[in-house]
């Protein structure tokens, strides 16, 4: 948490726009930068609630997530292989996850455990069309009757 506080400490400088340089290797940019802030209010000198406050807000806005993605400095080969690395064995583990879940919910629906709606009465017979569209993360199962 420390580096994260370090790293806002420029962002929340000044309010309202900046303009602060940005060190890119040999070159120097100036770059219009919007700041916006967290204000959270320190209670009875309990400085660790209100740290833990202020992340808290800072992850449901989104900021967090913008310090980690800002990249200001050159990243070696090495991490750049673990990261791919990490990225690959995340994205496997979904891809197996929804195979697995794939094969249950077909196994599902043609042992009869799946509960059926009763819309009234139907045009068309009562064949119900089971389709199963699978994404890297999620499964999404639907039943559609034929009119």
């Amino acid at each position: 948490m420390n580096s994260v506080a370090r790293r806002l400490s420029s962002l929340f400088r000044h309010s309202g726009f900046t303009i602060e340089p940005f060190n890119n290797g040999h070159h120097q940019m100036q770059q219009l930068q919007q700041c916006r802030g967290i204000r959270v209010r320190v209670l009875n000198g309990n400085l660790e609630a209100a740290l833990g406050l202020m992340q808290r807000k800072m992850q449901s806005s989104g900021i967090e997530r913008m310090i980690k993605q800002e990249q200001r400095f050159h990243i070696k080969n090495s991490e750049k292989r673990v990261l791919a690395r990490k990225n690959l064995e995340r994205r496997l583990r979904s891809e197996d996850l929804a195979k697995k879940l794939k094969i249950i919910m077909i196994k599902k629906v043609r042992s009869g455990h799946s509960k059926t709606v009763d819309n009234g009465p139907q045009i068309g017979g009562s064949n119900n069309i089971l389709r199963l569209r699978t994404t890297t993360r999620t499964i999404i199962c639907s039943a559609a009757v034929p009119a």
